[in-house]
Order: C-alpha cells, then structure tokens, then sequence
C-alpha cells in the first residue's frame, strides 16, 4: 500500500491524462484566437489546465511555446499542402483542393472566423522579434516551394507553358492564401472567398503566359 508521501510526490498543476499534443493544440488555439501579445500565461495556463510551473517544465516560457506552435503550424501546412498538391490531379483542381483545405483552416465550423495563424499573429510580432521574424519568413518560403514544385511538374507536363515563371505563380498563390486569410478574418464569406480562389487559379492555370520569366518576355520583344 502506497504511503501519502508518495501519493503528493506527483507533480502538481498537471492533469493525470497530460497529453502534450493536446496542450499543444489547446495553447495554439489560445494563441490563434487572441494572438500573441494578448495571450497571457493565465489563458494558456487555463486553456491546457497546466499551472505555470509544469508549463514552463514541458515547453518553456511563453515566448518559446509560441514558437513551438508556429514551427508545428508551418510543418502542418506543409503536409497538408503536399498531399492537396497530389500530381494526379490537374494542376487546376489541385491547387482548388489547396485553397478549400486553407478556408477550412481559416473559416472553422460553429466558430469565429480566424484566419492563418501565421499571417495574423506572427506578422504583427516579427516587426520586432528576430525570433518570431525568421519563422515568419521561412514559414513563407515553405508554402512558396510546396506551389513552386507542382507548378514545376505542371510546366513539364505541358500543363503551363514552357516559358510559364513557376517561381513567381507559386508566389501569386501563396499571396492568394495570405488575402485570403486577413478577408476571412475581416468578415468575408466563404462563398465569396471561394469565388476569390477559383478566380486566382484561373488566373494561374489560364493567364500564365502573362507571369513568363525574363528570356521569355525577351523572345517576345523581338
């Protein structure tokens, strides 16, 4: 039979069932809904039912669980972007299957519009945080390579043109996400969000002769 000491020798502050990635998840939220700088240590504390002792002892302060959330939402977006970017599909229905899965992300059922997590917290803080700055940045960059090789594939499969500038349409698409992402927390809807995708991939997939690269645009001037 086990004495009392041992009993209180249990950490205090957190629950018997400690799931770290559901604390993850519940501090990501937190950070989502009220962003960075009005998130304080009491609502994530209350939001993953972990006192600040056993937070700081699973993920550091504050500012280090944030960066935390934003490497797993990066990570996220990655494979969830790979897997919509599915090169079986026409490049016009995949990069649909893209923009339907971010307004999922962006627009959740029976709650507030909440956008990109990305884009409407770190960007706010990068301005000054070094930090919170160079995630924002490669966070970017993810996104841009995860458009960038499909559009790749599509150029080679004759889907765009042989002069078409993936590196640039794959920029226009992510930049598609972003505008996205801040009209959904402005208030648009989801029908005209959607209707703000199809127009961007049509754009993409049918006027991308318009967006060549430079040689391209020489040929043309001769």
């Amino acid at each position: 039979m086990q004495s009392s000491t041992k009993k209180d020798s249990r950490p205090r502050g957190r629950p018997r069932a400690y799931d770290p990635q559901e604390a993850l998840a519940r501090a990501r939220d937190t950070f989502w809904r009220n962003g960075y700088a009005g998130t304080s240590l009491d609502d994530l504390s209350e939001a993953t039912g972990m006192n600040r002792p056993s937070l700081y002892g699973a993920f550091g302060d504050k500012h280090a669980l944030y960066l935390q959330i934003i490497d797993r939402y990066v990570e996220a977006g990655r494979a969830a972007m790979e897997a919509a970017l599915d090169g079986e599909l026409s490049l016009r229905d995949a990069l649909l299957r893209v923009f339907d899965g971010a307004l999922g992300w962006y627009l959740p059922a029976h709650e507030a519009a909440r956008g990109c997590l990305l884009i409407g917290t770190a960007a706010v803080e990068a301005v000054n945080d070094e930090a919170v700055r160079e995630r924002l940045a490669a966070g970017l960059r993810v996104f841009d390579k995860a458009f960038e090789r499909r559009l790749r594939v599509a150029v080679a499969q004759g889907e765009l043109p042989p002069h078409a500038n993936a590196t640039m349409l794959a920029r226009l698409a992510s930049a598609l996400l972003h505008s996205m992402a801040l009209r959904a927390r402005a208030g648009d809807s989801r029908a005209s969000l959607r209707a703000m995708a199809a127009a961007g991939v049509a754009l993409i997939c049918g006027e991308a002769r318009s967006v060549a690269g430079p040689r391209a645009m020489r040929r043309r001037a001769k």
